[in-house]
């Protein structure tokens, strides 16, 4: 069973719109989290986490460029982009609840670089709460295929979505903006839930950064 991070009773979107609307929401975010999209395993973390201890060893055996050659093909490996394209990684960690990501962002542009990068993939391994789980499905869905400049507005949308206090916008336009990820909304009320919610778009923006420094 999904924990939906508000502890053991699940609540925490009971609100004047009443129950029926509180149980469509946790449906839905609980829905995301059992389906998650955009996640995958990636085989090349571990083998990089091999190659650092294996570096650690070799350098206290006085190998030390040995263990730089094996680390450098490691990272080759997790970084890998086609012509046009770069990737981001970025690694999160949430202590307060225990979610943590890997999250890789590929940024792709035409040939003469005229216009502004695509969020062409998103892909990420990690575990944790429903909350997290559900919030990096609904980032995927809706910041795929986006541009980077609109990625990043809505990254800003939705932190401003999580510092309403349960409230949410003032205007349609924003809660169009963000789609299915209006229904965490209620997260906002509860300050140490936020984090589980941002996870997503912490690794997002870090990602996004990493790719346009290689782009």
């Amino acid at each position: 069973m999904f924990d939906m991070g508000f502890g053991t009773t699940g609540a925490g979107f009971a609100d004047a719109a009443g129950d029926g609307l509180e149980s469509m929401y946790q449906e839905v975010i609980l829905d995301a989290a059992r389906n998650p999209h955009g996640k995958t395993h990636f085989e090349s973390t571990d083998e990089l986490a091999q190659a650092e201890l294996q570096e650690e060893s070799q350098e206290s055996a006085g190998n030390t460029k040995s263990a730089e050659i094996t680390l450098n093909n490691a990272h080759e490996s997790c970084v890998a982009a086609g012509e046009n394209s770069a990737l981001g990684q970025s690694h999160q960690f949430n202590p307060t609840c225990g979610d943590e990501v890997t999250m890789r962002v590929e940024l792709s542009r035409s040939a003469n670089n005229d216009e502004t990068p695509i969020v062409s993939s998103i892909k990420w391994d990690g575990h944790g709460c429903s909350i997290s789980q559900a919030s990096l499905s609904m980032m995927v869905d809706l910041v795929e295929g986006k541009s980077v400049d609109e990625a990043l507005r809505l990254d800003a949308l939705f932190h401003k979505l999580m510092e309403s206090r349960g409230e949410g916008f003032e205007n349609e336009e924003d809660e169009d903006a963000l789609e299915d990820a209006m229904v965490l909304q209620g997260v906002s009320r509860y300050p140490m839930r936020i984090k589980c919610a941002l996870l997503a778009w912490e690794g997002l923006k870090d990602s996004i950064a990493k790719a346009m420094k290689e782009l």
